[in-house]
């Protein structure tokens, strides 16, 4: 019962479901109904039968800012799913979170929707990396990447793979089965029209959109790419936000190692499902006195990493010299505009 309450208090009063119940109407139950509905839950748990509807989704595309709204791809997608299903996959969720940091299945160097770690450790180390590379009069090289629709085209029997792997058996892979079998249709209208439903489709592919547990089984299947990098080479993660870094005084060794580790990375998403766009990543080479060196030459499937000056890493932006000039630039533009 506890654990049911707790999932019901930390979730947010969103817009229902396809079966039209919301939170506010399940914690205004009794305490028969919490019984009744927590009993619903462990016979749904041990029988594996599901509603149908848990099945479903309600996509609302919503406009990206300052896009045109006649391009379908500046829309972001947003799933409506059945609030009763969500409650069950929190309490699923907590139990499976408790599991994986106990059993140290998720690498230290994940930082994405853990507790008690934020961005924060991200940056501060990749600022020490810098620092420290500048102490001891070397070069920094990181490559920052960017996985192409990541969460579209998370591999699922990888996920389960992984699980497996982890020593997960019984129910839970048999649940997290149910979750990638999902039917959804797009709403288009507002409150002061008519709405428009389009057909039911198939997600083929990818985590289930507007499941609890998406952000957890994505965490679980990509945090494994880390395992991949040579020992020179050093990453970090938050959720799909992949950084490496590799330091030494020979330019040469310091973009050999690099672009191993690249090569390593693009295998594995071969594999995993996933794509890394040369285009929209970016490589930076930190040193203060960097017009005296070659830059390197990293490359994705003979296309180059654009070198930039400047990055915007986990909403800080990191300067060739870690002055952060750049950034402070930024936060002035933003606050004159208030």
């Amino acid at each position: 019962m506890f654990e049911l309450k707790t999932a019901l208090s930390r979730a947010q009063d969103t817009s229902p479901g396809p079966d039209g119940i919301t939170y506010n109407m399940l914690l205004h139950l009794n305490t028969t109904s919490f019984s009744h509905l927590l009993i619903l839950f462990n016979r749904i748990w041990t029988e594996q039968k599901y509603p149908s509807q848990w099945h479903e989704a309600t996509v609302i595309p919503i406009l990206k800012p300052r896009k045109d709204p006649s391009n379908p791809l500046h829309y972001r997608p947003i799933a409506l799913t059945s609030c009763l299903c969500k409650s069950f996959e929190r309490m699923v969720n907590a139990r499976l979170i408790f599991e994986l940091e106990k059993q140290g299945c998720i690498p230290p160097l994940q930082s994405g929707f853990r507790r008690g770690r934020s961005t924060f450790d991200n940056l501060v180390l990749l600022e020490t990396q810098i620092r420290n590379s500048f102490v001891r009069n070397k070069h920094l090289v990181s490559i920052f990447f960017d996985i192409e629709k990541a969460y579209d085209r998370a591999w699922r029997y990888g996920i389960l793979s992984t699980i497996f792997n982890f020593g997960f058996r019984g129910n839970l892979p048999i649940f997290l089965n149910f979750l990638f079998y999902r039917t959804f249709r797009v709403r288009v209208g507002n409150f002061y029209s008519n709405h428009f439903y389009s057909n039911h489709f198939i997600q083929a592919e990818g985590v289930p959109q507007g499941s609890v547990l998406s952000v957890t089984l994505f965490i679980i299947h990509l945090s494994q790419i880390l395992n991949f990098l040579p020992s020179f080479v050093h990453g970090s993660l938050y959720v799909d936000d992949l950084q490496i870094s590799c330091q030494g005084s020979n330019m040469n060794t310091i973009e050999r190692q690099l672009q191993n580790a690249v090569n390593k990375l693009v295998a594995w998403c071969d594999k995993n499902g996933h794509a890394i766009s040369a285009e929209k990543s970016r490589c930076v080479h930190f040193c203060r006195k960097r017009n005296i060196h070659l830059d390197p030459n990293i490359q994705i499937r003979n296309a180059p990493i654009p070198l930039v000056n400047e990055i915007r890493f986990l909403g800080v932006i990191f300067d060739r010299k870690l002055a952060f000039l750049p950034h402070i630039l930024h936060l002035r533009k933003k606050c004159e505009i208030f």
